[in-house]
């Protein structure tokens, strides 16, 4: 199939898989004698692994490593194993970093019940609060 086809059914666009053949994530195609690139059903499946797996959260390199372990046995189930619960941790603490922004947030909503009559936005004036353990940003001599 030509690349429009491929991108069609992989549900992405011409210029995603020219990136991938650049990443080495997808093999570079045969062409046909007027230079129309040639993909086999293969493909297809790859592209969709890729994208589900960057949907889970994996990063473009982590896909190349999970893409070396596809067919590898029992060990490498280990291994993905392994980064499947790497990769798991660090959305559970991506979920308590947003938590904590969201509690932040919520308290500084909370704070605007002040009469019209006060001149400064509470929440302006929070984010413009210097942190103690922030660096100064005076000019040194």
């Amino acid at each position: 199939m030509r690349t429009g086809e491929l991108a069609t059914l992989a549900d992405v666009n011409a210029q995603t898989l020219r990136y991938y053949e650049r990443r080495g994530l997808l093999e570079k195609p045969r062409r046909t004698t007027s230079g129309y690139r040639q993909y086999g059903g293969e493909a297809v499946r790859l592209i969709r692994f890729i994208k589900r797996a960057q949907g889970l959260g994996f990063t473009l390199q982590e896909v190349e490593e999970l893409l070396l372990l596809r067919g590898g046995g029992s060990a490498s189930c280990a291994e993905v194993r392994e980064a499947a619960s790497s990769k798991m941790r660090a959305v559970e603490e991506k979920i308590a970093g947003l938590h904590a922004m969201k509690q932040a947030l919520a308290t500084l909503i909370a704070s605007c019940g002040r009469k019209r009559s006060a001149r400064r936005c509470p929440i302006l004036e929070s984010l413009e609060e210097v942190p103690t353990d922030a660096p100064s940003l005076e000019p040194t001599a």
